[in-house]
């Protein structure tokens, strides 16, 4: 595995374990809107780094 491929996914597991955080641990009111903004940022982090590894 590349150098970079390893920075991808721990830069998408790192906005997974951060969604999954404001989700369960933030402000009652917002806090589903925020991890879901949030977990939005997996996949594009993933098809970013597809798109650089080619």
């Amino acid at each position: 595995m590349k150098k970079n491929q390893i920075f991808f996914l721990i830069a998408a597991f790192a906005s997974f374990v951060l969604s999954v955080s404001l989700w369960f641990l933030g402000e009652p009111e917002i806090a589903k809107q925020q991890g879901i903004f949030v977990g939005l940022w997996v996949p594009s982090i993933l098809a970013l780094g597809g798109y650089f590894n080619g």
